[in-house]
Order: structure tokens, then sequence, then C-alpha cells
């Protein structure tokens, strides 16, 4: 995955509580067999106006002119600023998925649900958690200034760009060097794969009939 070091971006703000998985990325989408496309049918009843399926082309789509994310002034965006219990319902790493490949890159919210939580550290995201107080002057200052952006130092681990000046946010450790480093939980694993070959050149040495194949 993409290294995250220091990100600037235009905010995009989600301004309701409880935003389940299912309305960021509905149930019928979860057919798809590859783990690619999503970003095209995030938050889709609410982008579109008519029934999107697997596989919908987005110029078929009847656009829905009142959705945040449909309207000019929040094209390009890439931090999410959301309400409280963020990516609550299911448990579908679809969520993060289609967040990440519509091209946001962090989120800010007051609070998360557990596993959509650590699913967006997985995959890329950086899920940032400041006071509700912060997070709804945030959301005033998106709605006052059109082109409103920040910029998230996650190594300094605090956001910039605000009337409030310098805003710090904690971070798991090991969380963070996966980010700054762009580890998922398969780059961790191959960063042992001198390790993992030597095992198992050992293993089939001293034990050959594992290298046995049953027909």
């Amino acid at each position: 995955m993409n290294k995250f070091t220091i990100h600037q971006g235009l905010v995009a703000p989600i301004d309701r509580e409880n935003v389940d998985t299912d309305a960021i990325i509905p149930k019928q989408f979860l057919k798809r067999i590859s783990k690619s496309g999503f970003g095209d049918n995030l938050f889709d009843a609410e982008r579109f106006l008519d029934t999107g399926e697997p596989y919908s082309k987005l110029a078929d789509r009847k656009i829905n002119p009142n959705f945040v994310l449909n309207q000019q002034r929040y094209q390009g965006a890439s931090i999410l600023l959301a309400r409280k219990n963020f990516g609550c319902g299911s448990s579908r790493e679809h969520a993060p998925w289609a967040i990440e490949q519509y091209g946001f890159r962090a989120l800010i919210a007051p609070s998360y649900a557990d596993i959509f939580f650590n699913n967006c550290f997985k995959n890329g995201l950086l899920p940032i958690v400041l006071p509700e107080a912060t997070v709804a002057k945030l959301f005033d200052e998106t709605a006052a200034f059109p082109g409103f952006k920040l910029t998230i130092d996650l190594d300094r681990q605090i956001v910039q760009g605000s009337q409030l000046g310098d805003l710090p946010f904690e971070v798991n450790a090991f969380r963070k060097y996966c980010l700054l480093n762009g580890f998922d939980d398969i780059g961790l694993t191959l960063r042992q794969s001198e390790k993992i070959k030597a095992f198992e050149a050992e293993r089939l040495a001293t034990k050959p009939w594992l290298a046995t194949t049953l027909v």
C-alpha cells in the first residue's frame, strides 16, 4: 500500500452520525469478485438517483446533484470529515476499500466503529480521532471556506490548516510505523521472506515426506 507521511488535501464533510458500512458501500456490491472498483460505488445510494449494480458504468448512472460528494466544491477531496461512530454496522472490509479507492487518504471524526477503524489502517487509510467540539469547528470551517484544506503530518501527529491551530492526534505506534512505511499485513510478512525460505528449506530437509504430492 502507499506510504502515508505528510498529506495535504481538500476536505469533504459527511454531516451525520452513525454512518454505517452499508451506506458506505451497499450490500449488492459485495458480489464483486475482485478487490478493485469499489470507489465507483462509494455512498452509492446517496450519490445516485438510480439503483446501482456491480459493474454498472458510471456514465450510465443518474447523479444526485444534492449529495455532498457530487458538489463541484468537493471534487478531488482526499480528507473525509465525519461525525461520531463512523463505520458502524457490519464488519465488511469493502467499506475502507471503497473510501480509499475513491481517493481519500484520511478521515477525521470523533469516533469510529472498532472493526472499521482497524480495517482502515490495514488498507492505507489514516482514521484520525479528534474531540467532538474540534470536529464541529472543522465542519464549520469546511462550510464557510470553499476549497478548505488540511495538512496531516503523521510523523508529528498533527493536523494543520484550521483556525484552531495545530491539532494533535494519537495513533498506535505499530499502526503509525506501518503507514509511514507503506506496509500492509502482506508487506510485513514479505519483509521476512528470507527467513521463511530458510525455514521451508530446513523443514523439507528434515521432513522430506511433506513434499510428497498425493494424486
